[in-house]
């Protein structure tokens, strides 16, 4: 599973090193060199393939005349993007994902368990900054949950 946060840089064609903790994940417990990028939450979410398909499924079993599915396909769907890892440890970013996300050069890549998080570094230090002050007032809702 990802965890962890690393500060890496984005090369000037959009490429980005993968950190070697996560690639012994996706190598180890995936069995792939590919991730699918897409874009919410002003970041980019990156999934190992397996974990994208149990997504798409899900998302193929909604009523899909529905308003909030045929939203959620059109932003979160549409934007899905393999990008395969380069014997480097790189994907590359494409231009309309770094555009969403707000990345030029430096990100901060962050471990979700199950999918990763890339930010720009600049949106990345007021979005921790918030959660940090949220989880401070979250003990009771943490205990409910059995953590």
């Amino acid at each position: 599973m990802f965890r962890g946060r690393f500060p890496y840089a984005v090369d000037t064609k959009g490429r980005l090193s993968i950190p070697s903790k996560f690639r012994e994940v996706l190598s180890s417990d995936f069995n792939d060199e590919r991730l699918v990028v897409t874009n919410f939450d002003n970041c980019l979410w990156a999934y190992p393939v397996g974990e994208w398909l149990k997504i798409e499924e899900k998302v193929a079993s909604l009523p899909q005349f529905r308003d909030e599915v045929k939203a959620f396909q059109r932003f979160f769907i549409s934007a899905a993007t393999e990008c395969p890892i380069d014997k480097a440890g790189r994907v590359l970013l494409p231009p309309t994902l770094r555009d969403y996300a707000g990345i030029q050069r430096d990100v901060v890549i962050v471990g979700m368990v199950r999918r990763i998080e890339i930010w720009s570094a600049e949106r990345w230090k007021p979005v921790f900054d918030d959660a940090q002050a949220k989880l401070l007032s979250l003990g009771d809702k943490l205990a409910d949950l059995g953590l």
